[in-house]
């Protein structure tokens, strides 16, 4: 019981740092959608969704090598983290030479439609170039902390971030008009360079924020002991690419269908109808906060307790868990969508028209959080065996659904289509991660239980958001039922955690 309560207590900071920490980016959301235009809330979600693949791309899977490899090579700690962090600082300055020297033919290639000059691109994609790189750095030092068992120390620089984030947002696109229009010190300076609710004050607000965290990490920075060993880097560097290559296929089904609807729609609403996706998909990704902050906490603890005795029973108890609390994460969004639809409303009517009426894929995205959850729980098997090719093989699939099927229903049907191709490609990954799974690293899943669960959240989110139309009663008081259900039936194993 020490190993799960150790899980949970380091989950339960993550989790919770990791709640604070989006609910403070959150208020960004309405205030944006407030004040920016859907079609520039389009360019926010356009660039947004190229970071992630970037970074997905620097970080090189070395994150989670470096927790397989601080187990695997006990003996050599030192050279794990100074390898890990070399290999990962060579590629982000590789990467920042010669993204800075085509800074120029980027921008244009980005740009779509007119709401934006070249100008204004050459300034994001430099902005995101800076950002990549230092958050790249950060990520094995952020990783140490995580091994060490440091979750206040990680949550607390984290959480900084976003505040910083946050405040610069709000004095940028609030505070500096304010100053302005009032003829406050410092007015007549600023009303020479300042531009009324420019997207481009958010991204510079995000390069400051990343830079102040890299401050915050110097002292785990100075810890490197600069032990360069090339048979462990080459090592690690055949482990970590099939994981790269995973990773970049997660981070391709999440963020690519938003790329395609820049490509693939016509320039005159392509921008429109990104930023109606990108934020409506900002209420789903409520349900992802949960998700992130369970991969935190597991990813060290899975690798930690892969030789315990009863692992597998462990993980098991792990993966009923999180199957619960996801399904009722699930039901209860859906139930109060009503009141979650306000995270995205304009002062302008039509723009609040506009951003609505995606709310019909918000479902469907939240399905598909819940199948790349269990997914993420699931990958467990071919990471403790090191047979990371599995990963490769199983993101690569759900990667070629994700472009094939866009690039044959974007024209059609628009975001409707990504959504579900999103959850089609979730579903699928996880599925086949399950199947081949069990052959090569058997794990003793309660299949029958944790299905029950999902059908019936399924069901129910239909009737709430379908039958019911999205009435807050209801909605709630099935939430309601379902948690007593839920409660009833695992009465006896909470009341033996509590009691222990």
């Amino acid at each position: 019981m020490s190993t799960a309560k150790k899980f949970a207590g380091q989950t339960a900071i993550y989790g919770l740092s990791t709640i604070v920490s989006r609910t403070l980016y959150f208020i960004l959301t309405p205030i944006l959608a407030n004040i920016l235009s859907v079609k520039v809330y389009g360019i926010f979600t356009k660039m947004y969704s190229w970071a992630s693949i970037l970074g997905a791309m620097l970080s090189f899977g070395m994150e989670t090598t470096y927790f397989r490899y601080l187990n695997k090579r006990s003996d050599s700690r030192d050279k794990v983290y100074a390898n890990s962090f070399i290999a990962v600082l060579a590629m982000s300055v590789v990467f920042l030479t010669f993204s800075v020297l085509f800074s120029r033919p980027i921008a244009l290639w980005l740009k779509t439609g007119n709401t934006n000059t070249v100008e204004d691109y050459v300034f994001y994609v430099r902005c995101f170039i800076y950002i990549l790189t230092i958050d790249a750095i950060c990520v094995i030092p952020f990783a140490k902390l995580r091994a060490d068992n440091r979750p206040m120390r990680y949550a607390y620089i984290k959480f900084l971030n976003v505040v910083l984030v946050v405040s610069l947002n709000l004095f940028l696109l609030f505070g500096v008009p304010y100053i302005i229009n009032n003829n406050l010190p410092g007015a007549a300076w600023m009303q020479q360079w300042y531009r009324l609710h420019w997207v481009g004050y958010v991204f510079l607000s995000n390069l400051v924020a990343s830079a102040f965290t890299l401050l915050m990490l110097l002292p785990e920075i100075f810890q490197i002991k600069l032990k360069f060993d090339k048979a462990i880097l080459k090592e690690m560097l055949l482990y970590s690419f099939p994981i790269l290559v995973a990773n970049m296929s997660f981070i391709i089904n999440e963020n690519l269908d938003k790329l395609l609807l820049d490509k693939l729609l016509p320039q005159n609403i392509s921008e429109q109808e990104i930023g109606i996706y990108g934020a409506c998909a900002k209420i789903a990704l409520f349900l992802s906060i949960f998700v992130q902050a369970f991969r935190l906490g597991a990813e060290p603890f899975f690798f930690s307790h892969a030789e315990s005795k009863n692992s597998g029973q462990t993980y098991a108890r792990i993966m009923n868990y999180f199957v619960i609390a996801i399904c009722l994460i699930f039901v209860a969004l859906i139930a109060n969508i009503e009141l979650l639809k306000y995270f995205i409303r304009a002062s302008n009517p039509i723009q609040r028209e506009l951003y609505w009426s995606g709310l019909k894929i918000v479902p469907v995205l939240l399905f598909g959080y819940i199948s790349l959850g269990i997914y993420m729980n699931l990958s467990v098997w071919y990471k403790l065996s090191d047979q990371t090719k599995y990963g490769l093989y199983i993101s690569g699939i759900g990667a070629l659904l994700t472009i094939v099927l866009n690039i044959i229903f974007i024209p059609k049907y628009s975001y409707v289509a990504s959504a579900w191709i999103s959850l089609a490609a979730y579903a699928s990954m996880m599925i086949l991660s399950y199947l081949w799974g069990q052959k090569n690293y058997p794990i003793p899943y309660n299949v029958k239980k944790n299905l029950a669960y999902i059908i019936s959240s399924v069901a129910i989110v239909y009737l709430s958001f379908v039958v019911f139309k999205r009435n807050i009663f209801i909605g709630n008081a099935m939430l309601l039922a379902y948690t007593g259900v839920a409660f009833y039936f695992e009465r006896k194993e909470l009341m033996s955690i509590f009691k222990r």
